[in-house]
């Protein structure tokens, strides 16, 4: 089937409209009408070719919120009608051990919403700044938040269980002290989260501007990363950090301010590496640094119920599709509280 998308054909062009095939849905598929998509920053890097492989016409999207309009004949956790969402993943092997866990997100074979390769046409896969799309069942996740919110829901696609996830994994919770560095599209995500959780929550944000904003959020803290004192007094007593920034910058600045068994994750990806660390800060008090990656298809699903139980959703500015090279530019200067989504009605103007 023929649908509406935007797109770009090269790296120096900017997005236009663009007529785009989706598959008929087969025996396991889920055919999605897609209501609204989440503007990830992502997106900007692999239309600009600023990540390598890029494969055009290029379709981002992979925060996608909408409502089911068909399914295969052997689908039967999802029907007609059902509110539904697509995060970054649309397929994986299905059996190696990263699938069998429920972390396809780390599997070899992931595929991802778009930029990657498929059978469908035109070859690679297209995302979500369309007005349908058709996914395997397995990778359909459902939306339990009241309808109303359903576009303040699509960050939690990307955002959301980008800062989840590693909030999980470290097992963050009532009694913990857990810093979030960057107050942007993921960290706004993460205080949220992390203050859902139980910890006690220190934001910390170059601009001494920030402040209440953070305080909104739910830190209970706000710390001005720039000013050495309010650095220094929480020195080595934070259990966890979630480092959001996605720019070089002086991690040590950070690591010196993990306790014993401290661990500070990274889930910023920067264009050029961080300055070296200094490996004395790690093994004189056993700290850790890690990365992480979005979520596996089970844990995305934990994260959006957990998102409903809580009432968290993300912080958003809805835009037409027409205003989305405006909002790269936006998104680049950080005049966006917290994420841009796309109106995917405006698709069809």
């Amino acid at each position: 089937m023929t649908v509406k998308a935007y797109g770009a054909y090269a790296s120096d062009r900017p997005l236009e409209p663009i007529d785009i095939t989706r598959r008929a849905p087969g025996a396991h598929d889920v055919q999605i009408d897609i209501a609204y998509c989440g503007v990830c920053h992502s997106d900007l890097h692999q239309v600009r070719s600023e990540w390598a492989g890029t494969r055009y016409p290029c379709v981002p999207g992979h925060e996608i919120v909408g409502r089911v309009s068909a399914v295969g004949a052997q689908v039967s956790n999802f029907k007609p009608g059902d509110l539904v969402s697509v995060g970054c993943i649309v397929d994986s092997c299905k059996h190696c051990a990263d699938c069998s866990e429920g972390l396809e997100n780390y599997c070899d074979h992931m595929v991802g919403t778009y930029n990657f390769p498929t059978a469908d046409a035109p070859g690679h896969t297209l995302g979500g700044y369309s007005q349908r799309i058709v996914v395997h069942e397995r990778y359909v996740l459902r939306i339990r938040h009241p309808e109303a919110q359903l576009a303040a829901v699509a960050p939690l696609l990307c955002a959301g269980i980008t800062t989840y996830s590693p909030l999980r994994h470290w097992n963050v919770g009532p009694g913990h002290k857990v810093g979030v560095v960057g107050i942007g599209g993921l960290g706004h995500m993460g205080i949220k989260l992390a203050h859902a959780m139980g910890a006690h929550v220190v934001a910390f944000t170059t601009s001494d501007s920030k402040r209440e904003a953070a305080r909104a959020l739910g830190a209970d803290e706000v710390v001005v990363s720039r000013n050495p004192g309010e650095m220094a007094a929480h020195g080595k007593s934070f259990d966890f950090i979630l480092n959001t920034v996605a720019a070089p910058h002086d991690l040590d600045a950070f690591m010196v301010l993990l306790k014993r068994d401290g661990s500070m994750t990274l889930v910023g990806a920067p264009a050029t590496p961080h300055p070296p660390v200094e490996v004395f800060n790690l093994i004189m008090k056993r700290r850790g640094l890690a990365g992480s990656m979005i979520g596996g298809i089970p844990e995305t699903q934990q994260m959006l119920d957990f998102c409903a139980e809580h009432g968290i959703v993300a912080d958003i500015e809805m835009i037409r599709i027409a205003e989305i090279d405006a909002a790269y530019e936006r998104m680049l200067k950080g005049d966006v509280k917290y994420r841009f989504v796309i109106d995917c009605a405006s698709l069809a103007a």
